[in-house]
């Protein structure tokens, strides 16, 4: 377990970042279910609950899934789920329970960029963003492959780009780790395969081609041959 000298009640994203940039005995606080495996001092734990970022709004071009938004809301999330073809609803379905699901933030998921994620491996397959307290919206698979900072993750944007897509899991339990991830998408013409729940970061495949059993079956054996 770990151990917290100062609990901060954030007032507001530029003090949690000044207080966040004081070192990495700082942290932000998300749904605290990973940090707490492991031991580690913390000076100042920067909680952002009464930021107003639990929400997830939805307009004509997209959604915007707040970084204290939980796993349970944007499974369950109507709006999310008719344009993703239940996507969310599958990707985060296993994992493990809905209370923890119901304390897992979107943030905390992300932004730990674990190789086990199957957040990050299903973000990755959508034409999907970050936006970052101080540097600003990164692509998703951009971010995913970039150096640990000491920024904070405010939401995730996700267009209403239109796509088909699918994700699918394999597990040795059903609500272990996931041994395998995939994110499958056909978006702007474009095939792309994103492959999580390795030793390494979540990596994605993409290839240009018409949308055809021919195409499909070819790229997945170039995939599989990877």
């Amino acid at each position: 377990m770990h151990t917290i000298r100062n609990y901060i009640m954030a007032e507001s994203l530029e003090q949690a970042w000044e207080l966040n940039q004081k070192g990495r005995n700082n942290i932000i606080i998300g749904g605290n279910l990973w940090l707490k495996m492991g031991r580690r001092n913390i000076i100042n734990a920067i909680d952002l609950s009464s930021l107003g970022l639990d929400k997830i709004e939805e307009d004509e071009g997209g959604f915007r899934i707040g970084c204290m938004a939980t796993l349970h809301d944007i499974e369950t999330h109507e709006g999310l789920n008719k344009e993703f073809q239940n996507l969310f609803k599958e990707a985060v379905r296993h994992i493990v329970g809905v209370q923890f699901r119901n304390c897992a933030t979107v943030g905390g998921s992300i932004f730990g960029r674990y190789g086990f994620s199957d957040v990050l491996s299903m973000f990755m397959g959508l034409d999907a963003y970050v936006e970052l307290y101080d540097g600003g919206i990164v692509p998703m698979r951009e971010f995913a492959w970039m150096r640990p900072s000491l920024d904070i993750l405010v939401r995730v944007i996700v267009k209403k780009t239109p796509i088909k897509v699918c994700y699918k899991s394999q597990r040795n339990v059903s609500t272990d780790f996931p041994v395998l991830t995939c994110c499958a998408s056909y978006m702007n013409d474009t095939y792309s395969v994103v492959i999580g729940g390795r030793p390494l970061k979540a990596i994605a495949y993409e290839k240009q081609m018409a949308l055809n059993d021919e195409s499909i079956e070819a790229f997945i054996e170039e995939v599989s041959s990877e």
